[in-house]
């Protein structure tokens, strides 16, 4: 499944109502005074945390939102109703960034609420202007405009594991076996866009895009896809065969994550060497001893074979759940 990780959305928080010029009339007295009401408040902007990584996508297409205004006040001092809030609903770890202001808001737990714009307050009926001096008037002030804004949005992804390589190291296509994802494979660099997630045994995966020499200060995609792996559990270094050095191979994205971020490096880490079948028994022993100069959890497998899957099924399960 896509991965929208960030969006760029123009928001409006509802204005308020109009107050009214009204008059009191009745049987008994035809004049009876002023009786406008005021105008509702326009209603606020929210946006709301919630554990669902795929909200961003429905703000894909829309690109504009808005509370509701507030009504016009009305006769006999009725005021008119506040205007319904507007609720972004976004997934935990996004940042909310007001491009004009440049002001920042997080959203770091499950149902946390934020407000972002506030509705602009009813105008007033010419009830309320009515004073001992003034026993008619026949003033009604306009409501006031709600804020807007133009907010960006990115999330940080948040998934127990996070597929980690080269391009065509097979991310792709081992996210498919180990869960329902669907992602597209292809035989050319940057097959994979957005990063993709699925979903085992209740663990989400994700397929990070792969990164090259150069994509901390960025090169080929850039560093935009490296924040996610700040969010994610363990990590697992997909490194394939079809690479005449190995270790050159991890030693290059190693150094990537260490430009970005050095902290990243404490993440638990395994190592997976796939596209087995391409290799013989030696070939593939010999690329793991090179490896096993800097790294012990090294492991060989080939997404052709179901008992290489349920391995390597049983060997995450378990370093997840240590």
């Amino acid at each position: 499944m896509a991965f929208i990780d960030e969006t760029k959305i123009k928001v409006k928080a509802g204005d308020g109502g109009d107050g009214v010029v009204r008059w009191l009339h009745t049987k008994e007295t035809e004049l009876g005074g002023p009786s406008g009401g005021d105008g509702g408040r326009g209603g606020d902007v929210y946006a709301k945390a919630l554990r669902d990584v795929h909200l961003l996508s429905r703000y894909r297409a829309k690109k504009e939102a808005a509370a509701e205004n507030g009504k016009d006040g009305q006769a006999k001092n009725l005021f008119g109703a506040n205007g319904k809030d507007l609720e972004l609903l976004l997934p935990v770890g996004s940042v909310i960034t007001n491009i004009e202001s440049g002001v920042k808001f997080s959203l770091n737990k499950e149902g946390e609420r934020i407000l972002l714009l506030s509705g602009g307050f009813g105008g007033r009926g010419n009830r309320s202007f009515k004073s001992s001096r003034n026993q008619s008037p026949d003033t009604a002030t306009p409501g006031k405009p709600g804020q807007e804004a133009t907010f960006f949005i990115e999330v940080e992804l948040i998934a127990h594991i996070g597929l980690i390589g080269l391009p065509n190291a097979g991310k792709t296509s081992l996210l498919n076996e180990l869960t329902s994802a669907h992602g597209k494979i292809g035989d050319y660099p940057f097959t994979t866009l957005e990063p993709s997630l699925g979903e085992m045994y209740g663990y989400i995966i994700a397929d990070i895009p792969g990164l090259v020499e150069g994509a901390a200060a960025g090169k080929g995609l850039g560093h935009k896809f490296l924040r996610h792996i700040k969010r994610t559990k363990m990590l697992v270094h997909v490194i394939s065969l079809e690479n005449n050095d190995v270790l050159e191979a991890y030693q290059t994205i190693r150094k990537e994550i260490e430009q970005y971020d050095p902290e990243l490096l404490k993440k638990k880490e395994l190592v997976l060497l796939t596209k087995t079948d391409l290799k013989n028994d030696t070939e593939v022993k010999e690329a793991k001893k090179k490896l096993k100069k800097i790294t012990s959890t090294i492991y060989a497998v080939s997404l052709l074979k179901d008992e290489d899957i349920k391995f390597l099924e049983k060997l995450l399960l378990k370093e997840l759940s240590a």
